[in-house]
């Protein structure tokens, strides 16, 4: 069994330079254009274009700062409602407020020692997370 993290635990160094490139969400077909307008428009991101092979699938990709995000069609599409991104945000207050006058509920969370965070939902009801370090205000 793994030893838990905590402040004390040093990163462990592979030799694989393990790092994170994208998170895929799910949509459901014909499901885009509002995704654009939770992703583009609200949270600022935007849309980078797709391979084309990949493009005749659907779906639409999204970047913004240091995070990709795929957002890929699933067929027979349901929300996670417990699967979620971490995602790290250096103004979390701002970002809520903005979601709060989107019409996105934020739920705040302090259950995690050194960090604070919400959750969301997106226009399809997949659960994100945005989460800063304790002592971070906008």
């Amino acid at each position: 069994m793994a030893t838990p993290r905590t402040e004390d635990t040093p990163d462990t160094v592979t030799g694989f330079g393990f790092g994170l490139h994208h998170v895929q969400i799910s949509l459901p077909p014909g499901g885009e254009e509002a995704c654009r307008a939770f992703y583009v428009d609200v949270l600022g991101f935007v849309e980078i274009p797709k391979p084309p092979a990949l493009a005749a699938r659907g779906g639409l990709w999204v970047r913004a700062d240091g995070l990709e995000l795929h957002l890929g069609v699933e067929r027979d599409f349901a929300p996670q409602r417990k699967a979620h991104p971490g995602i790290l945000v250096r103004e979390l207050d701002a970002l809520a407020e903005r979601l709060t006058a989107a019409g996105y509920e934020t739920v705040w969370n302090d259950d995690l020692p050194g960090y604070r965070r919400f959750h969301t939902r997106d226009n399809n009801g997949n659960r994100l997370e945005f989460i800063t370090p304790a002592g971070t205000r906008d």
